[in-house]
């Protein structure tokens, strides 16, 4: 039951965090694209590369705080079903190019920096 506690709690601070990004991003940016699911799916992507490359390969981080972070605080923090609505929502609209480029950033994007996430990991493990 602890670490499901942890992981609810991670949940919990992750979704705080995203909702709080999304009116900063509309503040900020405007609502014409979905910048707030952008730049958290894209902060998480680069988390959950560098927490578990750091959990899997050393001892520095717990198994409870790998899950805190990963399951927990990313599950929350990122937003795949967001991500689809929002998309959907811009090709019913009829902003198919908006549409495209969402998707294609998004994915894109996303796996480039999961990827920096574990080599920024690596090279702070060999450091």
């Amino acid at each position: 039951m602890g670490r499901l506690a942890l992981i609810c709690l991670g949940g919990a601070l992750g979704t705080g965090i995203r909702y709080v990004t999304a009116l900063l991003a509309a503040e900020w940016l405007g609502t014409a694209f979905p910048y707030g699911t952008l730049l958290v799916n894209l902060v998480g992507s680069f988390i959950i590369g560098f927490v578990q490359q750091v959990g899997t390969e050393t001892l520095i981080l717990s198994d409870d705080v790998r899950l805190f972070l990963t399951t927990g605080m990313m599950g929350g923090l990122t937003t795949y079903s967001a991500f689809s609505y929002e998309t959907v929502r811009l090709m019913e609209f009829g902003s198919w190019p908006l549409a495209w480029l969402n998707i294609v950033i998004t994915t894109a994007l996303c796996l480039g920096v999961c990827f920096l996430g574990i080599e920024a990991a690596k090279l702070m493990l060999r450091g």
